[in-house]
């Protein structure tokens, strides 16, 4: 394998020190993203939500419980909740 850079380095460094960050911000942007879907797109953007919440280490229950309820506002507070958090 190719040695990486020192600049290399530090941008993955960079990436995993913000993961949670990056993951809070994919994660709203997904939320309005919910909002305007419709049929097969929101069906798509809710997997894609799942994965999300998946890597922020949402409780499995609570991930269920979302997508059941196809519901963009709970997921909303969700995220509000995630950014008093953080």
């Amino acid at each position: 394998m190719a040695q990486r850079t020192k600049y290399q380095e530090k941008i993955i460094k960079n990436y995993y020190q913000n993961q949670d960050a990056i993951l809070l911000q994919r994660l709203s942007e997904q939320v309005t993203e919910l909002y305007l879907a419709e049929g097969k797109a929101r069906a798509k953007q809710w997997q894609k939500i799942q994965g999300v919440l998946e890597k922020m280490k949402v409780p499995a229950s609570r991930i269920e419980q979302l997508v059941k309820s196809d519901n963009p506002s709970l997921l909303a507070k969700l995220v509000e909740e995630l950014l008093a958090k953080a």
